[in-house]
């Protein structure tokens, strides 16, 4: 199979759908990699090391387009990248199609398959695809929050660890997921009083199992939510619906009672968001603050640490790149129905009822769809 790997071109994006050890194991298994001039030099991948494993270097991101019968990117395609799509070809990368009506219609015009990371599934019923940038999204949270909490920043000018004779910032996490679990990890390693609050008892046993003594953690009620939020320094939103819009769990109401400088940091912001105040942001352009709240929405936050980033979902893909190229995408998807759970828009349908449900378009289920 001739597999694309475009370059990135969302604000600030520098992550990459190939490393060239990936690239490098699919040429061994016969396959053709066509990538586009400096789509990873700025990650430490120059052009020279992936034509050393096998790989064909094209100018532009027309050229990989055209040549390529399986697209591998990472981030979902942008308004230009969508117009170079065709009946066919199959994408395979981040979509979140969820929270972007104006991309799904794009996807469903366009003709091509369109495999979604976010919303394969394994044996567990995990999300592996998702789990390596969660864990990314949610150690960043934590970072980025101390970060925005510093009074030059907008924030209150709290310091999450505190100092000897100084209570430590209170952080409140909303979600106890993998982005969740990681965000916890790393507020508690700064020292901050943490909180984790979750709708499954048994994900909050597993995390008291975790931090004995060094975080609370709440069943999830309006209540719960209501009282820890208006006393917290830094509020992470981590609560995910695969493949559906995020929930809106904290109201602008409430966001108007958190204290002046106080933080948010929304890590589902690419199905929406969990905070009614949210709104996407850039790298760029990261915060704005909200009823007196500094607001940190990124939709893309692992691509602040693109090397890492590109690394781990490397490490999640590769498996299912090589599945789809070495079986042919319908092979692959049928004889795997966690890769089949990826499958969200196919022949001018969408395939995934979550989607479909949030946007109120037409569903058509996977199976049918390959079957017309």
């Amino acid at each position: 199979m001739k597999i694309g790997v475009p370059k990135e071109i969302k604000t600030h994006e520098y992550r990459v759908g190939l490393t060239p050890a990936a690239v490098r194991e699919l040429v061994s298994h016969g396959h053709a990699v066509v990538v586009q001039q400096g789509a990873a030099v700025s990650i430490g991948f120059p052009d020279e090391a992936y034509r050393a494993v096998g790989a064909t270097i094209a100018p532009d991101a027309e050229a990989v387009f055209a040549e390529a019968e399986l697209v591998v990117k990472v981030k979902e395609p942008q308004p230009g990248e969508i117009a170079l799509l065709r009946p066919g070809q199959v994408l395979f990368t981040y979509l979140h199609l969820a929270a972007d009506r104006e991309q799904t219609l794009g996807l469903v015009a366009s003709g091509a398959t369109c495999i979604a990371y976010e919303t394969v599934t394994d044996a567990r019923g995990s999300l592996p695809l998702l789990a390596p940038m969660s864990e990314v999204a949610g150690r960043m949270s934590v970072q980025v929050g101390a970060h925005c909490l510093e009074r030059e920043q907008g924030g209150a000018g709290v310091l999450l660890g505190g100092v000897p004779g100084v209570p430590s910032g209170r952080v409140v996490v909303i979600g106890g997921g993998v982005a969740g679990t990681n965000a916890a990890r790393v507020a508690v390693g700064f020292g901050a009083t943490v909180t984790v609050i979750d709708k499954s008892l048994q994900r909050l046993r597993e995390l008291d199992d975790l931090f004995p003594t060094q975080l609370h953690t709440l069943f999830s009620t309006t209540d719960a939510i209501e009282h820890a939020v208006v006393d917290a320094d830094l509020v992470i939103g981590a609560v995910l619906v695969p493949g559906a819009a995020a929930p809106k769990l904290v109201s602008r109401e409430l966001v108007r009672q958190m204290r002046p400088g106080s933080v948010m940091v929304d890590i589902a912001i690419d199905q929406g968001g969990c905070f009614e105040t949210s709104r996407p942001t850039t790298h760029a352009r990261p915060t704005y603050v909200e009823e007196g709240v500094v607001h940190y929405c990124v939709t893309n936050m692992p691509g602040a640490v693109a090397r890492t980033s590109t690394l781990a979902l490397g490490n999640a893909t590769l498996p299912f790149v090589l599945a789809l190229a070495g079986k042919g995408w319908r092979g692959a998807v049928q004889a795997d129905p966690h890769l089949l759970a990826g499958l969200n828009v196919h022949a001018g349908f969408v395939t995934h009822e979550a989607v479909a449900g949030a946007l109120g378009l037409e569903f058509r289920s996977p199976l049918e769809a390959l079957a017309a």
